[in-house]
């Protein structure tokens, strides 16, 4: 085939922001009939966590989680690192470390040729082997939209596990990486988005969220998760959720992106930042409207770890999250006593 096609051009959608709208994910849950109790099922579907957690023995508990979606830029290499980033990402969120993954491959096979998808291919190993991890399987498909993601499978104590419900009041939250990926994909899809500003997409997408794997370690740590499709609102909304409190929200701390506030402000953002607004807008007091919302609830792919610890704790994250190359890891907010819900200040 000589002639190059784009990858976003096959795609309705692109990376997390492919995600079901939250509302319509909770109405489709809502209809599958509860599973049985299983005792070495530690974390399920309760809470909406990153991943499932099943108990193998006295110290060890397996973490398995799934993640793909479509193309959020054109070249292959690309794309198949952000997935794969993102996958391991959910391992991470739970304190575990990955021990192997299966790639999810579906492509237009009369569409793009064996070379590209097997660049995304590469890819998603590239980053698995800086992860230390192999890519032992997987399954793949003839598919009208090119989609790839990964199994994800990681290892943590029983005892040590991290989820999205223990947060305490008095808590504050960190964030690890900047938001506005959302952003930058839609300036990227719409022709507007300089060198630097793809630098700096690709450098937050393929940041691997290592530093989850040390949080377990550190007391004070009590609930973590990692901020993706449904933005920095949404996924503090299932903290405050699991843990019955008000997750408040500071918008001026929340760190942004090179270009990011620019392109917002310009009126560039993707339909996912609208679907998710719609979706829990009811349960979130103060955010008000206009771009600084926009941001709030952007679509990030792959993105930083939203970290619940008390506050005299926070100092030795931060310093962990510096040492793992998360500069721009910041205290975005808190958590106290109310209603289950989130408030933006």
């Amino acid at each position: 085939m000589s002639e190059v096609v784009r990858l976003t051009s096959l795609a309705h959608g692109g990376g997390c922001g492919c995600k079901l709208a939250p509302a319509v994910l909770q109405d489709i849950i809502s209809r599958v009939p509860a599973a049985a109790a299983f005792p070495n099922l530690l974390v399920g579907t309760e809470t909406s966590d990153d991943a499932a957690v099943w108990r193998l023995n006295d110290t060890q508990a397996l973490v398995a989680t799934t993640d793909f979606f479509m193309p959020v830029v054109d070249d292959p290499f690309d794309f198949g690192r952000i997935a794969a980033t993102n996958a391991l990402s959910d391992v991470y969120a739970m304190g575990g470390t990955p021990i192997f993954t299966l790639a999810i491959v579906g492509m237009p096979v009369n569409v793009l040729d064996p070379d590209t998808i097997g660049r995304i291919l590469a890819g998603g190993a590239s980053v698995c082997a800086a992860a230390g991890v192999p890519v032992a399987g997987g399954h793949s498909i003839d598919s009208v939209e090119p989609i790839y993601g990964l199994v994800a499978l990681g290892l943590v104590h029983p005892d040590k596990v991290l989820t999205n419900k223990g947060g305490r009041a008095g808590d504050v939250l960190i964030l690890t990486k900047p938001l506005g990926v959302g952003v930058l994909s839609a300036a990227f899809k719409q022709e507007k988005l300089d060198a630097a500003g793809y630098a700096a997409l690709i450098g937050s997408t393929t940041k691997l969220n290592v530093l989850g794997a040390r949080l377990p370690d550190v007391a004070g740590v009590h609930a973590v998760t990692d901020v993706t499709g449904f933005g920095l609102i949404g996924h503090a909304l299932e903290m405050a959720n699991g843990a019955g409190l008000t997750a408040v929200i500071d918008a001026q701390a929340a760190p942004l992106l090179p270009g990011v506030e620019t392109l917002v402000q310009a009126g560039v953002r993707t339909g996912a930042s609208t679907r998710n607004w719609a979706s829990y807008g009811h349960r979130v007091e103060g955010a008000g409207e206009g771009w600084r919302r926009d941001l709030l609830t952007d679509p990030q792919t792959s993105g930083g770890l939203l970290i619940a610890v008390s506050p005299d704790a926070a100092d030795e994250v931060l310093a962990l999250a510096r040492a793992d190359g998360f500069d721009r890891a910041a205290v975005v907010g808190r958590l106290e006593a109310g209603s289950a819900g989130v408030r933006v200040a």
